[in-house]
């Protein structure tokens, strides 16, 4: 992989999140974002915004 990211999981986080309602997930992923649209400063969002759209 030359761009983007990726991470690896254990089995048991990936078994833990499966067993999370759809809500939760959902509501979990919602919390993420706006810890990050808090938390992160302007060059940082467009780091990510770079990042996941592949172009680094």
């Amino acid at each position: 992989m030359s761009k983007g990211f990726h991470y690896t999981l254990e089995d048991e986080k990936i078994r833990e999140y499966m067993k999370l309602s759809t809500e939760d997930k959902l509501k979990w992923l919602e919390e993420i974002n706006n810890f990050t649209r808090l938390a992160l400063a302007k060059k940082e969002k467009e780091f990510r915004d770079k990042l996941l759209a592949g172009e680094i």
